[in-house]
């Protein structure tokens, strides 16, 4: 037969309490391990990218939730043991609220940066800038979750908002160059004039390849190898060519002249064969580009055409236009087509017909 202090014992409240708070922790340790290996195994294979990041922001904030689960299991606990009334559940009511909005801010800065860092890999211009990217949004749910924080414990929030427009716009006079620049990265990062990699050319002659758009300057990289910083507000207000959009091949004309004398259907003939093996055989032509000469002037000692190429990238322009001159110069010599030095002819004649007569009596 059990003694009555025996039950005694086992019905005290305290007893209760922590008995059920341990049993209800273990099971939801159990439970939250049995969730996230469950939804890892579901999100287990590559085409669900975007579900093993849900599983990856749900870690910590999970966790949170379960806490809060438990501080209700604890708050009831305590009603049932008659050591807490009901107009006292206003402590662990708050907590759970509290509980909830970290989770729910954790859950969705995680998710955030996640996203951005998947995009980046397919973007480079995101790459380069997802430094003022991920400042901004987390910047900007930091702050929502903070003001819900702040109105859930009781506390007016509009106070808050008044005085940090006022100090806002303090901070906004004393930064304006530094905010100036920011808003003007973001400016590029959403219109997207330029790109990281993209070859440019500044209105200032400067040329090279962009290495990153960060959330103040932007990086050149000049063919010397010397690298232009440049505030962000003065390259959106500057005029910028971007010789890799729309795409990265472009023209490449090379002017040409030849002697007065030569056949010009036989030189276009010579010319375009010329091209036309130079942009097949190099490795940075355009094999399928349909090349064209076009003859544009009567100089003083030749006549003058262009011949348009096709390069695949700006900087390439160079070794295309290079081996083209260098094929057409020997082609040129085996078909006997001459490219004339600079000749300037006196006409005596035509001159001494055009003196006026007093002016051959003086010389004779």
């Amino acid at each position: 037969m059990l003694n009555p202090d025996h039950y005694s014992y086992l019905l005290n409240p305290w007893v209760v309490i922590i008995g059920g708070v341990s049993i209800s922790a273990v099971i939801l340790l159990l439970l939250r391990v049995f969730i996230v290996n469950r939804l890892r195994k579901l999100t287990d294979r590559p085409r669900f990218s975007v579900d093993s990041l849900l599983v990856r922001s749900l870690s910590l904030p999970l966790t949170l939730l379960l806490l809060a689960l438990l501080a209700l299991i604890v708050e009831r606990l305590l009603l049932f043991a008659d050591l807490l009334n009901f107009s006292e559940l206003g402590f662990t009511s708050g907590l759970t609220k509290i509980l909830l909005i970290v989770a729910i801010v954790i859950f969705a800065d995680r998710m955030l940066v996640g996203v951005i860092g998947r995009y980046s890999e397919n973007s480079e211009a995101v790459r380069n800038s997802r430094s003022i990217i991920k400042g901004l949004f987390r910047g900007l749910i930091v702050c929502v979750g903070g003001l819900v924080l702040l109105g859930t414990m009781g506390i007016s929030v509009t106070p808050i908002i008044a005085s940090l427009g006022i100090t806002s716009l303090a901070v906004a006079l004393a930064l304006q160059p530094t905010l100036e620049n920011f808003f003007s990265g973001i400016q590029l990062v959403i219109d997207k004039p330029i790109r990281a990699g993209d070859y440019i050319e500044l209105d200032s002659g400067e040329q090279g390849f962009v290495d990153r758009i960060g959330w103040r300057t932007t990086w050149v990289r000049m063919l010397q190898n010397n690298t232009v910083i440049i505030p962000n507000s003065e390259l959106s207000k500057s005029k910028i060519i971007n010789y890799f959009y729309p795409a990265k091949e472009l023209s490449v004309p090379v002017d040409v002249g030849v002697h007065y004398s030569s056949d010009l259907e036989h030189v276009e003939r010579v010319t375009l064969e010329v091209a036309r093996e130079v942009l097949v055989s190099h490795e940075w032509g355009v094999d399928d580009y349909e090349t064209f000469v076009v003859f544009t002037a009567f100089d003083s000692s030749s006549i003058n055409f262009t011949v348009m190429l096709r390069a695949k990238e700006y900087f390439n322009r160079f070794w295309v236009k290079s081996a083209f001159i260098k094929a057409l110069h020997k082609r040129y010599g085996q078909e006997g087509i001459v490219i004339p030095y600079p000749i300037r002819a006196i006409n005596t004649d035509q001159e001494s017909a055009a003196m006026p007569a007093d002016a051959h009596r003086g010389a004779s």
